[in-house]
Order: C-alpha cells, then structure tokens, then sequence
C-alpha cells in the first residue's frame, strides 16, 4: 500500500473520531459549532475523495446525519427555527458532491446527487416544520444545484481540454505526414533523376561498350528497387499541396540530410549550450533514404528537446547498425519529464509518426537514474546490390 493510500485511511479513521467527538464530546455546545466542527473535520476526507469519491460522500452523509440528529436535546440543531446548523455539515456533502459530478462517470454522479437529494430531504422533513422546513427545504436545494452546476462546468472544461489536446496531436501528425511526403517526393525525384541519367548513358554507349550500359542497366535496377521500397513503408503518407510552396513555386533545392551529417547536428547543438557524444557501431553501410532521414530528423528532434527542456550540458547519441535493423538512441542526464516539456509536446508525436510509417519501434521517457532517453528501432530492407543512400 502506498503512503498516499495509508493517510487516506488514516484521515478516514480520523474523520470517523472527530465525528464521535463531536456528537458525544461536546454536549453543551451549540448546533453551530456543531456544523463547524463537522465541516472540518470533513477535510480529513480530501484523500479518500481522490481515490474513492463515492465511498467519501457517503461517509461525510452519514457524518453529517449524525452531527445533526447525533447530539443530546440541549445540544441538537433546531432545523425549525435556523438552517445554519444543518448547513454547515451538508455544505461538506455538497462539496463532496460537486467534486464527483466534476470527475465520475455521469451514471454514478446521477446516483450520488439522487441519494444526496433525498437524504438532505429526509433530514429537513424530519427535524423542520412549518415555514422553517420550507426555508430549509429551499436551501438545501439551491445549494445542491449550485454544487452541481460547478461541478459540470468543471468536468465540460476539462472533457474541452482533452479535445483541444486531441485535436492539436492529430494536427501534429498531419503535419508530419506532410513533412514526410515532401520529403519523399524530394527522394523519388533524385531517385528518378539517377534513373535517367544512367539510362542515358546506357542508350549511348549500349553499341559500343556493353559493360558500360550493363553497369548502367544495374544501377537503374537497383535505384528503381530502393524507390519502391521506401514507397511500401511510407504508403500511409498522402502528400498533398503546401501553400506556402505552392504560392511561391519553389522547391527545396538542397538535399535531404541524413546519417552522414549527424556529426554537423552535433556542432549546432554544441554551439547552442549542449555538448553531444555521438558513438557509432556495427557495420556501417548506405542506407535507404527515407530510413536514413527518418533517423536524422528523430535525432534532430530529440537533441532540439535536450536544448529546451533538459536543463543540462551534454547528451549522448548512440547509432548502432544491426543485422536487420539499425538503433538509435538519444540519452541525457538533464531534469527528465516536466510540465510542457518532451513528453507533452508534439516532438514526440512527430518521431512516433516517422517510426510507425517504417513499422519501427519508439520509446520515449524518462530514466529511473535521472534524465531523459530516446530510443528508436527502425527495421533494415534486404539489400538490393546499390544504395540510394549515398547521394
């Protein structure tokens, strides 16, 4: 059991003392400090109302029941004459009352309010009559309604919240989706253009040096399998029109960054305040270029977190070259996780994107030893004889 769950239990023993306290311990005293003493002792309730609101309300129902009707005659509330007694009890209740309409599903909050209403009712009957139990009646109800009503105002501000949030993660996605379709259309242009070129030569010198236009032959072979293939990971991506590329009707004339200028990242990033380790292994080769991308701008992204949230001065990269896949990963030592940091910005969304588009694996969070780690397995093609990576 967590410390939080033991002094929820205990404030619940708590409360349970404080309310024999006050309904055998204080014989003399009025129906007012009844009513006060019971809405403090209700705070002792804060932690099981986290945890179990339901069990909470129905504990301060019955605190407040007892408080009320609990006391000797000299010391019993008079409903008839003043509602301030009763009040200040089934002020907790409506409290307790507003905090789970704010936060449990609405079939339980619907239950609570009616058992709420029906008690605090009952009460009123019971120990009120004539014009009293009318003005006691009234009350009752316009301070339950004002509970509920903050209650749902609450809830409707924080299910806004949540939708708000889940629409700017799905604009997040779009727009890396749209990043990652510019960017592969820039690659099947170079790829193309490779294409033509080595058709070119071959169609020239087919007649008259055949090793040549056989050797051309092959690199349109294997520079048509590697295009296809980045086309089959990334079919998810739907490229559709930037306006700010169209209206100007330009395109980014230089080439896509890949592995190969991590070491340059490096120095930016040691320039901005956060010196960068970066470490390779396995067998280093060309890779395919949507994977090769795909893997700079994740370790770009991650070392941009590094310099806005982590609070420190240096981070390790680490590339590893498997068998079937290649491993990246991003550490550093800094604060970790905090309010508006990695974890709640859409960064992580983006390299998530990139990492699903391949049919990889992304993990993204804080370390048990202190600061924050990245890491990103992004599954291998079988080689086709000639990389498009190497541009």
């Amino acid at each position: 059991m967590t410390r939080a769950k033991v002094m929820a239990w205990v404030g619940g023993v708590l409360y349970v003392l404080a309310v024999g306290l006050l309904i055998g311990g204080g014989p003399r005293a009025s129906g007012t400090v009844h009513g006060i003493g019971a809405l403090l002792a209700a705070c002792l309730l804060v932690g099981i109302l986290r945890s179990r609101p339901i069990l909470a309300l129905s504990m301060v129902l019955l605190g407040s029941i007892a408080v009320v009707v609990g006391p000797p005659s000299s010391a019993r509330v008079d409903l008839s004459a003043s509602y301030q007694g009763q009040f200040l009890p089934c002020l907790a209740v409506d409290l307790a009352l507003a905090f789970i309409v704010a936060t449990r599903p609405r079939r339980a909050s619907t239950v609570a309010v009616a058992t709420s209403l029906v008690v605090q009712v009952l009460l009123v009957g019971g120990f009120a009559h004539g014009e009293g139990m009318t003005v006691n009646l009234v009350i009752a109800l316009l301070a339950m309604a004002a509970a509920c009503t903050v209650g749902l105002l609450s809830r409707e501000r924080r299910e806004h919240a949540v939708e708000l949030r889940a629409q700017e993660v799905a604009e997040a996605v779009v727009a890396e989706r749209l990043r990652i379709a510019r960017e592969l259309h820039d690659m099947v242009a170079h790829s193309i253009g490779i294409i033509a070129i080595q058709a070119g030569v071959g169609s020239r010198v087919i007649q008259t040096q055949p090793e040549e236009a056989r050797e051309a032959l092959r690199a349109i072979e294997a520079t048509s399998r590697e295009t296809l293939s980045g086309l089959r990971r990334t079919l998810v991506a739907l490229r559709q029109a930037d306006p700010d590329a169209a209206a100007s009707g330009r395109a980014p004339l230089t080439p896509s960054p890949g592995l190969a200028d991590i070491e340059r990242l490096a120095t930016a990033t040691t320039d901005a305040g956060v010196r960068v380790d970066v470490r390779r292994g396995g067998e280093q080769r060309p890779l395919p270029a949507d994977i090769d991308l795909s893997a700079y701008r994740i370790v770009q992204e991650a070392l941009t977190n590094v310099v806005r949230h982590a609070g420190t001065g240096h981070c390790r990269v680490s590339i590893e070259f498997g068998d079937g896949e290649l491993f990246v990963e991003i550490v550093d030592d800094g604060r970790g996780a905090t309010e508006g940091g990695p974890t709640h910005g859409f960064g992580i969304v983006g390299m998530r994107e990139r990492v699903a588009l391949l049919h990889g694996r992304l993990s993204a969070g804080p370390r048990p030893e202190g600061g924050f780690r990245v890491a990103a397995r992004l599954p291998l093609p079988e080689p086709t004889g000639v990389a498009v990576g190497a541009r």
